[in-house]
C-alpha cells in the first residue's frame, strides 16, 4: 500500500477553491497521489447495537458512495445493502445475508494526517424510525434472500434498500440510488427516508415510507444486482443524474450480457420528474481488461461525478481495473419518452450495435487510477471532484466477505476500505 500523504495538501487545496480569486497550482506532470487513507473498520455491533451477531464482520462497503462534506478534508460515504454473498448450495447460487438486521448507513469521515476518523453514523430508516435493512423488497423482482449458511429462506422486506450512492444538497439532506428497485431516495439529515421514487408498474406496496413510481417504467428490466449505481448532483442543486449500473435486461438477460449500451438519466428536483434519458457506450472489455476472457457483463458504472456545465465524470470498471471517463450530455439524444423506452421496440436500445442513430455522450479518459496506485483494489465505486484539479476515489471491500468457519465466523478477506486523493494532470473540463 502507498503510504499515506499529508492531507493537509487536499485542505489547501479545498481552501483555495473557496477564496475568490484563487485556484489550486496546477502539477507538474502527470497525476500524482496526494494521500491514501485506510478507514476504520470497527465491529458491526459497535456501530449498530441492535445487532445481535455480527458473525466477526466489521464495518465496510463505504466505498459504495463519496460525496464531499462542508469542510475540506472531511467526505460523506455509503455502504451498500451490507454483508452478503453467494454461495452454491445443494448446486444453487444463493443470495446470503449473515447480518440481516444490518441498516445501510451514511458514514460521514475526515481525513487529518493520513489517518481517517469517524465523525458521523446515520443508518437509514423509515417514517417510524425503524431501520430499513438491506434485504430485497419483492418476490419475483428480487432474490430470495437466506441466512449467512444458505440453508434457511429469510423474509423479504419492502423497505430493503440495496443502496450504491450519495449526494448531499446544501440544505443537508439527502439524495440515495437503489439497485433493487431500481430507486431513488430522498432522504433527511437525519437519515429518515422522506420519498422513495420507482419505476412505473413495479407494485411495491406496504413500505414503512411514501412511494412514487414515476420513473420510466423500462427500468424494472434492470439486471439483478444492477440496479442505480451512480449518483451525481448539478452545481445549481437543480439536476440529479443517475447512472444505471449495467446494460438493462431488455429484451432479455442473454441481449444485457453482450450490450454496450446502457442508461444515464436526469431527474429535476424542482418538478421531481425524470427529464432526460441517455445512451452509454461501455468500452470493450477485451481491451479493457482482457483478463475477463472477453466477458462482456463484466462491464458496470459504479460512480458519477459532477464536472460542471453538463459534463459528468464516469467511473467505469470491471473488479479488476477501474478507469475514469470524463462524459458531455449536452449534445446528446434525448431518448426519454421515445420507443427505447418500451418494451415492444425491436431492436431494443439494449440490442444495437450500431449506434449512428443517436448521439452519445463525448466521452475522454481522465485517470487510470489502477496503473497510478497498482495496490487500490480494482473494484472502485466512490468517486467525487474535491476541485477542478482533485478528485476522490474509494472502493468497496464488499465487508471483508471471504469463507465462514465451521461456528459461522468471518474469515476474513483481508481487503480494507481506502480514500485516495489524487492530483490530475489538467483540470476537468478540458
Amino acid at each position: 500500500m502507498l503510504r499515506p500523504v499529508s492531507a493537509g495538501l487536499v485542505l489547501a487545496a479545498a481552501v483555495a477553491l473557496s477564496v475568490p480569486g484563487t485556484a489550486a497550482a496546477a502539477p507538474a506532470q502527470g497525476p500524482a497521489v496526494v494521500s491514501d487513507v485506510t478507514l476504520p473498520a470497527p465491529a458491526l455491533k459497535q456501530v449498530q447495537p441492535g445487532i445481535a451477531d455480527d458473525h466477526g464482520i466489521r464495518l465496510g462497503g463505504v466505498g459504495s458512495g463519496l460525496f464531499p462534506a462542508e469542510e475540506p478534508g472531511e467526505f460523506w460515504l455509503f455502504t451498500d445493502r451490507g454483508p452478503n454473498g453467494q454461495p452454491t448450495v445443494n448446486g444453487e447460487k444463493r443470495r446470503t445475508f449473515p447480518v440481516p438486521e444490518f441498516d445501510p448507513a451514511i458514514v460521514k469521515v475526515a481525513l487529518k494526517h493520513g489517518t481517517a476518523k469517524i465523525k458521523k453514523y446515520l443508518p437509514i430508516v423509515g417514517t417510524s424510525g425503524k431501520g430499513v435493512t438491506g434485504l430485497p423488497d419483492q418476490a419475483g423482482h428480487d432474490e430470495t434472500p437466506y441466512t449467512w449458511d444458505g440453508l434457511t429462506a429469510l423474509p423479504y422486506n419492502p423497505d430493503g434498500l440495496d443502496t450504491e450512492d450519495l449526494v448531499r444538497t446544501r440544505e443537508g439532506d439527502f439524495w440515495l440510488v437503489d439497485e433493487y428497485g431500481p430507486s431513488l431516495l430522498h432522504v433527511s439529515r437525519k437519515g429518515r427516508v422522506l420519498e422513495r421514487y420507482v419505476p412505473g408498474g413495479l407494485n411495491l406496496t406496504g413500505t414503512d415510507y411514501p412511494v412514487k413510481d414515476t420513473l420510466p417504467a423500462i427500468l424494472a428490466s434492470r439486471q439483478q444486482n444492477r440496479g442505480f449505481e451512480g449518483l451525481a448532483i448539478s452545481a445549481d442543486q437543480r439536476t440529479l443524474f443517475l447512472a444505471v449500473q449495467s446494460p438493462l435486461a431488455n429484451p432479455d438477460k442473454k441481449t444485457a450480457k453482450k450490450s454496450r449500451v446502457g442508461r444515464i438519466l436526469t431527474f429535476d428536483l424542482r418538478s421531481r420528474k425524470v427529464t432526460g434519458e441517455y445512451a452509454y457506450q461501455f468500452e470493450a472489455v477485451t481491451t479493457f481488461d482482457p483478463k475477463v476472457n472477453g466477458d462482456q457483463s463484466e462491464m458496470k458504472i459504479s460512480g458519477l461525478a459532477y464536472a460542471g456545465r453538463g459534463r459528468l465524470l464516469v467511473d467505469e470498471r470491471t473488479d479488476n481495473v477501474a478507469r475514469i471517463y470524463q462524459i458531455d450530455l449536452s449534445k446528446a439524444t434525448n431518448l426519454l419518452g421515445g420507443p427505447f423506452d418500451s418494451p415492444a421496440t425491436t431492436p431494443s436500445l439494449e440490442a444495437l450495435t450500431d449506434l449512428s442513430a443517436i448521439t452519445l455522450p463525448a466521452k475522454s479518459l481522465v485517470l487510470e487510477p489502477n496503473t497510478l496506485v497498482p495496490s487500490l483494489p480494482g473494484k472502485i465505486e466512490g468517486i467525487a471532484v474535491v476541485d477542478p484539479w482533485t478528485v476522490a476515489l474509494a472502493n468497496d471491500n464488499d465487508f471483508g466477505l471471504g469463507d465462514f468457519d465451521a461456528n459461522g465466523k468471518l474469515i476474513d478477506s483481508g481487503v480494507s476500505s481506502r480514500v485516495v486523493i489524487v492530483k490530475l494532470a489538467k483540470p476537468l473540463g478540458r
